[in-house]
C-alpha cells in the first residue's frame, strides 16, 4: 500500500466509514499502480481539491486530475471524478457503458457492495493520467 505523504489526505481517508475507506483505498492504490506502469507519467502527487483526495501528474503534466470520494448524495456509492471539460467521460461511455455507471459529466460511480471491474478501471485511470499526450494509441482499450 502506498504510504500517505500528505496528512490532510490521510485525515480525509480516516474520516470514511470502514467499508467505504477500504474501497477508496483500493482505488487510490490502483491509481498509483497504474501510474507507475506508464512511461513518461512520472510520480503522482496526492493532494486535496475541493476537500477530495486528488491525484495529479504535476511533474510530467501528462494527465488531468483524478479525484475520488464518496457520493454524498447517494449513500453506499463512491466516485472517481475527472474534469468535466475533458472528453474522458465520453470516452469511458463509448468503451464501457455496458459495465460502468456514470453520474453527470465527470463521475464514474461505484457501489461499496461490489468490486469494480479492475481491468476496465485501470484503463480509465490510464486515459486520465495520459490525457494531455493526445496520442490515439493511448485511447484504445487494453
Amino acid at each position: 500500500m502506498e504510504p500517505f505523504n500528505n496528512s490532510d489526505v490521510e485525515d480525509v481517508f480516516d474520516s470514511y466509514p470502514d467499508k467505504l475507506k477500504a474501497k477508496l483505498m483500493r482505488l487510490r492504490q490502483l491509481i498509483f499502480d497504474t501510474a507507475s506502469a506508464l512511461e513518461n507519467v512520472g510520480p503522482v502527487e496526492e493532494t486535496l481539491k475541493w476537500g477530495q483526495p486528488s491525484y495529479i501528474t504535476s511533474q510530467s503534466k501528462s494527465g488531468t486530475t483524478i479525484r475520488i470520494d464518496q457520493n454524498r448524495s447517494k449513500p453506499g456509492q463512491y466516485c472517481m471524478f475527472v474534469h468535466c471539460q475533458t472528453s474522458l467521460l465520453a470516452t469511458y461511455r463509448e468503451f464501457y457503458s455496458d459495465v460502468l455507471r456514470f453520474d453527470g459529466k465527470r463521475c464514474v460511480e461505484f457501489n461499496v457492495d461490489h468490486d469494480p471491474p479492475e481491468k476496465v478501471l485501470r484503463h480509465c485511470i490510464q486515459l486520465a493520467l495520459t490525457y494531455h499526450r493526445g496520442k490515439r494509441r493511448d485511447r484504445l482499450p487494453f
